[in-house]
């Protein structure tokens, strides 16, 4: 299957540029989130060099952003780039877990493969992906029982429609 990111870019902004006057486009340089400005009237998710899996973890981040941090740059979030020690690692991951479980679950509605990010590649210490993935996991298997928060829930679906895949259920989340 070919995985086109201006399908996702459509799909997005079919699901939330009226609703959330928020858009996903394309960035030559670094992810980051925009809010709205002077000079451009809408919020931006803009995701790296046409990478889908930079995309879909962007938008994950989104999914969880609340009222007050999509009027933040970067959401006003925390974060510590790569290079990090054993505790700067530790806490990346810790506020990683719930945005990679929405990405997971984006992913498995595209039919597309997710790798998780431990994103630490010049650190000092070897972050451990299978404990991470198996912790992001967790929170993915939580949210399929509990239920998977509005906005995620919408892309989801727009996801499975386009992509021709089912939702989501616990077999779908495999280590």
């Amino acid at each position: 299957m070919s995985f086109c990111y201006g399908d996702l870019i459509s799909l997005f902004n079919q699901c939330f540029a009226a609703s959330h006057n928020t858009r996903l486009e394309l960035s030559d340089g670094e992810p980051i989130y925009l809010p709205a400005d002077s000079q451009i009237d809408h919020h931006r998710i803009l995701f790296a060099h046409g990478f889908f899996a930079s995309a879909l973890h962007e938008v994950a981040h989104w999914m969880l952003a609340g009222d007050a941090r999509r009027l933040q740059e970067d959401y006003g979030y925390w974060y510590c780039p790569d290079g990090r020690d054993g505790t700067q690692q530790s806490q990346f991951e810790g506020v990683e877990v719930k945005p990679q479980a929405i990405e997971w679950a984006l992913s498995l509605c595209c039919g597309f493969h997710f790798n998780v990010s431990c994103d630490n590649l010049n650190g000092s210490v070897e972050p451990d992906r299978h404990a991470f993935k198996a912790r992001v996991r967790e929170q993915a298997l939580y949210y399929v029982e509990q239920g998977f928060p509005e906005r995620p829930q919408i892309l989801m679906q727009a996801l499975a429609k386009h992509y021709g895949q089912a939702l989501p259920t616990a077999a779908s989340f495999s280590l």
